[in-house]
């Protein structure tokens, strides 16, 4: 199948082309490289420099390379940012999709899947999180997700319009030679390996009095490479229906475990500074992914939270400064 994927150049999106390769899909990358990397596009992956704004560009890269399917990675993602301007966020991640998916229409491809968040549940009611919890987010970042899968449903009752919503928590680890390069970058494993790379002098912990078994806030890791083998499995969804389904391991950790299992995996001491809780953030977020798992027999291959961050840190020991470095 031909597969365009916007935002390939990023994290999860280069990660989820390789998958695609390795699997014998023909790969346009489209990406203005505003916060991508060209280093992370595959050789074997044709190139497409573009904005998600940019209409008649989408259209004729939809054209000229017949594609038939979509996967759309092309967002802003920073929760703060997206508070402190709302315009950027509703303009890239709304508007940007919106010409996508009129770019599909005009070029006949009816079929996408979508990186949706976990912050479309803002703050849950009770976990693990299912896909049929209430939609409250508590940013515009939330929010914009949550327009565009509004959106998804209404161009699949009007046009036929496939889509997949894959709704995830926090991505980790690496897969070869792609690795977690942001800038700023506000992750907590990057961030911990920073401390380990002598990058900084050490880590903070928002929060130590959280009702959890050691005080901090418990998130929901899952590795990149088991995100991209979900990303390809939703393809076969998507010739029939449309569909919603988290993706997490269903049993999160720490902070303080997942700072355990970075100086378990560098050797590094790793000192942490024990700070104030950040307003509005959940004790716990936990996904379950039992619908996709029953669905479409998606299931973690590394579910430990040592392993993923060992993953990271092989890459960030050969990166220590990103891509380029």
């Amino acid at each position: 199948m031909q597969i365009l994927v916007t935002g390939g150049a990023g994290y999860i999106g280069s990660v989820v082309v390789q998958e695609l390769l390795e699997d014998g899909h023909g790969v346009v990358v489209y990406d203005n490289l505003y916060r991508g990397h060209r280093d992370a596009v595959p050789d074997s992956a044709a190139f497409v420099q573009g904005d998600l704004l940019d209409r008649d560009v989408l259209t004729r890269t939809l054209r000229g390379h017949r594609i038939e399917a979509v996967m759309h990675f092309a967002a802003l993602s920073l929760v703060g940012e997206s508070v402190t301007d709302p315009a950027l966020y509703f303009q890239n991640n709304v508007a940007g999709t919106l010409g996508l998916l009129e770019a599909m229409r005009a070029a006949g491809a009816a079929r996408l899947i979508f990186s949706s968040t976990a912050a479309v549940y803002g703050q849950p009611e009770s976990t693990p999180i299912t896909e049929d919890a209430a939609l409250r987010p508590i940013n515009p970042y939330g929010e914009s997700k949550l327009m565009v899968e509004t959106i998804l449903r209404r161009y699949d009752d009007a046009y036929g319009l496939r889509s997949v919503s894959l709704r995830y928590f926090n991505a980790a680890g690496s897969s070869g030679h792609l690795g977690e390069d942001h800038h700023p970058e506000t992750h907590l494993i990057p961030n911990v390996l920073a401390v380990a790379l002598g990058r900084s002098e050490s880590v903070g912990i928002f929060g130590t009095d959280y009702p959890t078994r050691d005080g901090t806030a418990i998130r929901d890791y899952i590795h990149v490479r088991d995100l991209a083998r979900a990303h390809v499995l939703a393809l076969d969804v998507t010739g029939t229906r449309s569909a919603v389904y988290n993706l997490g391991n269903g049993a999160g950790f720490s902070v303080r475990e997942v700072v355990a299992a970075a100086r378990t995996v560098t050797g590094h001491p790793i000192p942490v500074r024990e700070l104030p809780r950040r307003p509005g953030d959940p004790a716990v977020l936990v996904a379950s992914a039992e619908r996709i798992q029953l669905e479409l027999g998606w299931t973690p291959s590394s579910p430990d939270i040592v392993s993923i961050v060992a993953d990271a840190w092989a890459w960030h020991k050969q990166h220590p400064r990103g891509y380029g470095a």
